[in-house]
């Protein structure tokens, strides 16, 4: 093709094959962003030591620090405990011990992917811990808070949500077990399984679904997964008994369950819902989870952002202006539901999914993660002149402190997939354009780059021709596909491209409904893609006059210290906005800048806001 031609021609889609997604450790996040904020990511975690780590299951355990094997403090400051964890895992916390568990999952997924020595290390002292603290309780008990938190549960007394707090530990060790193959960890959760089994048992079924009623956390997610990896019979037993009738009945009957209902108490279930299908094949468990997705998101909306809860509830069907605030978009919601889409995703083959897994990774995953500091914004609120709250190292350990370390490990697996027809013809798809060389099934390697956006135009810019004039107004992606295999490139057309895809270097592309697809005969295909895109304004749906400015899929932030009007056109945003600053070095940088107003306003990549005030949404009224 020539190097401005579109796809040859836009045929009729072809019916939607499933997707796999590759191995963990097949693929790796090449230099970007995504690899930066991973890296922050990489050196907090191994920053974690394992005495601390587990200060909560020791001291259930009756275990004291001297006593375990394990390094004793090295420091004054060691001593003092200025180094332990507090916050949500201070001792006495009712969720004490939640933390260790994200940290096993993210650690797991890091060493799986990149042979992490240090955090290895790590995590070979976590697992001896937990092996000894479930000794030295008997009867299965790992958890870092007692047995009675489940009597006051069952008992309806005062209580947080000890379910939750026990399902982090035992997702860990899935975790583990699963992507590092360490039965040992499979065998402490098998153990501690049966614990639990035996006191769900004690319980009919009318009271055990109204202890369902208190956050459970994914427990039933782990139950299929212990299913899948042990294939014994209890975990069909947990699975009934951790099958939540009143959300999920009231989903199958098309019911809104969820308006004003903590969110991230479902999702999690719903997740449980998926890998009990998966494991199963009960069609039952596929209609839960798709109508979820119907009434949390078809029928409901979303921000500009991709996110949807306000104060960590649902908010109303498209009812989205009264519920902007301080506590806009909790962080383990926009994981979680990204979790949920990437489901969606594999087993439809829908680029929609993928979609909505851009914008909530830019806008939510990337901007409630300090770009300094790796740290977490718990919410991000979007109320005029609203400002992110970041959480510390050791002080704070909120939930979302826990779904941030698991989030920033698992980048270089949203964005590559592998499918075969029912004639046995084979593709990979590229869903997302984030750098990554991946290994793939049967030999053969893919590589997505990123060569020339907004951000970024790559390491010889500074020398030879001088390319593009100004600020390129397109997403430039290039794609290799190394591969004997016969089989099909399909690249995602995000949602966002601005007329057709600019293709160069592919003979016989053509677009099939959200995807451009290019023949590989077999050795090296090479196509770069030009992904247009446009300033876009987004208005809430309950108040179309106020609208969110949005470049690609990513939202920008006005850098204001309180809710300011504009004056213009809404339906026109280049009348409104205009590039600012656009360029150092070998560096296209990346903001606005109001035109036409009384006040002049800066604007910014949501996701690069650190400490600075700003404000998402702007009443726009006719000049």
């Amino acid at each position: 093709m020539t190097a401005t031609a579109a796809p040859s021609d836009v045929d009729t889609p072809r019916p939607l094959a499933a997707l796999t997604a590759l191995a963990p450790g097949a693929a790796r996040l090449r230099p970007g962003l995504f690899e930066d904020r991973r890296r922050l990511n990489r050196d907090y975690l191994r920053s974690l030591r394992a005495p601390n780590l587990l200060q909560n299951h020791l001291i259930e355990a009756g275990i004291g620090s001297q006593a375990w094997h394990l390094h004793p403090s090295r420091d004054d400051a060691e001593s003092r405990g200025l180094d332990r964890h507090w916050g949500w895992e201070t001792p006495g916390s009712l969720l004490r011990g939640h933390f260790v568990g994200h940290w096993l999952s993210a650690a797991a997924r890091e060493i799986a992917v990149t042979g992490d020595a240090h955090l290895r290390a790590t995590l070979t002292e976590v697992l001896d811990g937990l092996e000894l603290c479930q000794r030295e309780n008997g009867d299965g008990w790992v958890f870092a808070i007692p047995p009675a938190f489940l009597d006051r549960l069952a008992d309806g007394r005062e209580v947080w949500a000890p379910q939750y707090d026990i399902h982090k530990t035992l997702m860990g060790l899935v975790d583990v077990s699963r992507e590092l193959g360490e039965e040992r960890a499979r065998d402490i959760a098998h153990a501690a399984a049966g614990r639990l089994l035996a006191w769900a048992r004690t319980f009919d079924d009318e009271s055990f679904q109204r202890i369902l009623e208190v956050e459970t956390g994914g427990m039933l997610e782990v139950w299929a997964d212990l299913l899948e990896a042990t294939g014994d019979p209890m975990y069909v037993e947990l699975l009934d008994r951790y099958t939540h009738r009143s959300l999920f009945d009231g989903l199958l009957a098309g019911r809104d369950v969820l308006t004003n209902m903590h969110a991230n108490t479902t999702i999690p279930e719903v997740l449980g819902a998926a890998r009990a299908y998966e494991v199963t094949g009960d069609e039952r468990w596929r209609r839960i989870v798709t109508a979820y997705w119907d009434s949390a998101v078809t029928q409901r909306g979303t921000f500009a952002t991709g996110g949807q809860t306000s104060g960590e509830i649902w908010t109303p069907p498209h009812a989205f202006a009264a519920r902007r605030g301080e506590k806009t978009q909790e962080h383990c919601s926009v994981y979680n539901m990204i979790r949920l889409a990437d489901t969606l995703l594999r087993w439809t083959g829908d680029l929609a999914y993928a979609d909505y897994i851009e914008r909530n990774l830019y806008n939510g995953i990337l901007a409630q993660q300090h770009p300094d500091t790796g740290m977490v914004a718990y919410f991000l609120p979007l109320h005029g002149g609203a400002r992110k709250t970041w959480g510390s190292p050791t002080e704070d350990f909120w939930c979302c402190h826990g779904t941030l370390v698991q989030a920033h490990t698992r980048h270089a697996s949203l964005g590559v997939y592998t499918s075969s027809g029912d004639d046995g013809t084979a593709a990979i798809t590229v869903a997302q354009y984030i750098p990554v060389e991946a290994g793939l099934p049967g030999g053969g390697r893919l590589t997505v780059e990123l060569v020339d956006h907004a951000g970024y135009v790559g390491p010889d810019s500074n020398a030879g021709e001088a390319g593009d004039l100004h600020r390129p107004r397109a997403w430039r992606v290039r794609v290799r596909l190394d591969s004997p295999v016969a089989q099909t490139l399909r690249l995602r057309v995000p949602e966002w491209t601005a007329g057709e895809p600019a293709v160069r270097g592919a003979d016989g592309a053509s677009r099939q409904g959200s995807a451009l697809e290019v023949p590989h005969a077999g050795g090296v295909t090479t196509v770069e893609v030009d992904f247009a895109h446009t300033v876009r304004a987004v208005p809430i749906p309950d108040e179309p006059t106020t609208v969110a400015f949005v470049e690609g899929p990513v939202v920008l932030a006005g850098l204001v210290d309180a809710e300011i009007a504009l004056s213009g056109d809404a339906a026109r945003p280049e009348t409104l906005l205009a590039v600012d600053n656009e360029r150092q070095w070998s560096q296209w940088l990346t903001g606005y800048r109001t035109v036409g107003q009384p006040r002049a306003v800066r604007f910014a990549p949501l996701h690069t806001i650190a400490d600075e005030s700003f404000s998402v949404y702007f009443p726009v009224h006719p000049a």
